[in-house]
């Protein structure tokens, strides 16, 4: 039997220290709806306001909690890729943590990938509060 972590979600985090601690009570909860056997990556990718301190706390408490920090920003792109290659995780997901995705879409998605299939993404189709443009 092999211990290979089955789920590692990523999360690109830029001076989120307003909804960091939100993003990851409602990201625990879905992931332990799903497996015990998950990691969350969060990528501090350079904050300047009290991101960091947050999250080394929740690493501290939380055994689930992995973080990267980086010296300075080097853009949310760079952040998922750092996450994506830290990551063990047989599957892994990408959201952000301002919560504008909700993490509660994820069993759908998870559902999907268990069923067969080797990359499952969201589109979304109308965000609340924005023009066409």
């Amino acid at each position: 039997m092999t211990n290979q972590m089955e789920l590692s979600v990523v999360i690109p985090v830029f001076n989120e220290e307003e909804v960091l601690i939100s993003s990851y009570e409602r990201l625990v909860a879905v992931m332990r709806r799903l497996t015990a056997n998950f990691e969350l990556i969060f990528v501090n990718d350079g904050s300047i306001d009290g991101t960091r301190s947050i999250l080394n706390h929740l690493r501290e408490l939380d055994a689930h909690v992995r973080v990267i920090h980086f010296s300075r920003n080097f853009g949310h792109q760079i952040a998922i890729t750092a996450g994506v290659d830290y990551a063990s995780g047989a599957g892994v997901v990408v959201i952000d943590a301002d919560l504008q995705d909700p993490p509660e879409l994820i069993p759908a998605m998870v559902e999907k990938w268990r069923a067969g299939y080797q990359v499952v993404y969201a589109k979304r189709l109308i965000r609340k509060g924005e023009s066409f443009f």
